[in-house]
């Protein structure tokens, strides 16, 4: 049995990362699941063939597997980030390397987001060096109210960053999705149940005259799942093309998931309401800032909320009631909520400072916060539970994905930093362009930084 201690470890993932999984088992740690529990001192975390064997106290290492000494260190799973724009951009501000938003085009719930995902994106190397392994990544909806389909992806520096395409349709209602819609939440509202009822009636058969006496090519509905030739003529009166509304049929039967994007309380209930005309709907709500006024009816309708971790102020008229005890109030309330949102300058590597605030309110008179083993499991199981995939990652459960993260201490706390990351139970690079720039400008020597600079 090869033994090293984990500055070993972090030599080794200095190189590229190995195609290949690592068997190995981390002992001496103090171990986070992620499933809701407190941490665990003193218990081994094993990793096998990519996957999660045991973590936790009590369990033993197998005899053949290289065993990392962690000497007291932090070992997580990966983080979750919910909703980003990884691998959409490189740089924001330069319009060339920036997928995030459409654009003049004509598409709105017919984009697939991973179509655009750049595996080499700086943003998804940064990252990855913060601890994330997984996320959810959705472009911006401009001249819609339809964002497109969201892709999940794992950050490992492999070209193949896929771990499900189309994973769900994602809605902007609200303030934001008024403004696409014309600039009211009445056109919005409408727009999105025509949409869905236009959708219904592509998938019952209806669609345009044809154009020719040659068979039409069989719909794609956006899942892999075709339907079957329809016969009839749809309406003249139809505001989706046929690519959008087919996109969201799998939405209407319930096959994909919809997330509406909603701050204010009487926006959370109206959506909350449009299963009345579309019960097969898969809601999740993004967002929710003033989502403790709802958290009963949000509770009632068991419909998870993925919401801001950091929002203690009102910023508009939407979110007049906003306050940093949303998540704590909503999640004492029964609501399952993770957070989320990490865009622009809110980027997913702040999730751990985000939710050890919601740790820190617990201990302030009149707030509501969550205890420790729920504030990581809201960056961690929880979303991956969430995009329906918690069987897959998310915690270090028997089964899951090697998604494994080393801490120099309690993730949670700011002086806190990564030490090694597994995606796959594969060893993962830190080197970015980031750490790159620190390194070169640590220590500045005559001769060897650009000749405008004077040292």
């Amino acid at each position: 049995m090869k033994r090293f201690l984990v500055s070993a470890a972090v030599a080794a993932i200095a190189f590229a990362a190995s195609v290949h999984a690592q068997d190995m088992a981390i002992v001496n740690a103090t171990v986070a699941v992620g499933d809701g529990g407190e941490p665990i001192r003193g218990g081994p975390v094993v990793v096998r063939g990519g996957k999660v064997v045991a973590a936790g106290a009590g369990v033993a290492v197998p005899a053949g597997v290289t065993t990392i000494d962690a000497q007291g260190r932090w070992v997580t799973p990966g983080l979750v980030a919910a909703i980003t724009d990884l691998g959409l951009l490189d740089v924001d501000a330069v319009g060339e390397s920036n997928d995030f938003g459409k654009g003049n085009g004509p598409f709105g719930a017919a984009l697939d987001a991973a179509s655009a995902i750049n595996p080499a994106a700086q943003p998804i190397a940064v990252s990855r060096a913060g601890g994330v392994t997984r996320a959810a990544v959705v472009p911006a909806a401009s001249g819609t109210i339809f964002a497109g389909q969201g892709a999940v992806i794992d950050l490992g520096a492999d070209p193949q960053a896929i771990t499900r395409a189309r994973a769900f349709q994602y809605v902007e209602l609200g303030e934001n999705g008024a403004t696409q819609a014309g600039g009211s939440r009445l056109t919005a509202h409408a727009l999105l149940r025509n949409a869905l009822r236009e959708a219904g009636d592509l998938a019952r058969g209806v669609r345009e005259p044809l154009r020719s006496s040659k068979p039409a090519a069989p719909i794609e509905t956006g899942d892999d799942l075709p339907l079957p030739q329809p016969t009839t003529a749809r309406n003249d009166d139809v505001l989706l093309t046929r690519y959008d509304a087919a996109a969201l049929i799998p939405v209407v039967a319930g096959r994909q998931p919809l997330y509406v994007h909603v701050d204010r309380a009487s926006d959370i209930r109206a959506v909350l309401g449009l299963r009345r005309e579309f019960p097969a709907l898969r809601l999740v709500i993004v967002g929710a800032n003033e989502g403790w006024l709802a958290a009963a009816d949000i509770a009632a309708a068991g419909v998870p909320i993925i919401a801001h971790g950091l929002v203690d102020l009102p910023n508009n008229f939407e979110d007049l009631a906003a306050t940093h005890s949303n998540v704590g109030r909503m999640a004492a309330a029964g609501v399952k909520v993770a957070l989320g949102t990490f865009r622009d300058n809110d980027q997913p590597r702040y999730a751990p400072q985000y939710a050890g605030n919601l740790v820190a309110l617990t201990r302030l008179p009149g707030a509501s916060g969550l205890t420790w083993g729920q504030a990581f499991a809201a960056i961690s199981s929880v979303p991956a539970e969430i995009l329906g995939m918690g069987e897959r990652f998310g915690s270090l459960q028997p089964g899951r994905a090697g998604d494994v993260v080393i801490w120099d201490g309690d993730p949670l706390e700011l002086t806190s930093g990564v030490v090694a990351v597994y995606i796959d139970g594969v060893a993962q690079p830190l080197v970015n362009h980031q750490t790159r720039l620190r390194d070169r400008y640590r220590t500045p020597i005559e001769g060897a930084l650009p000749k405008a600079y004077d040292w």
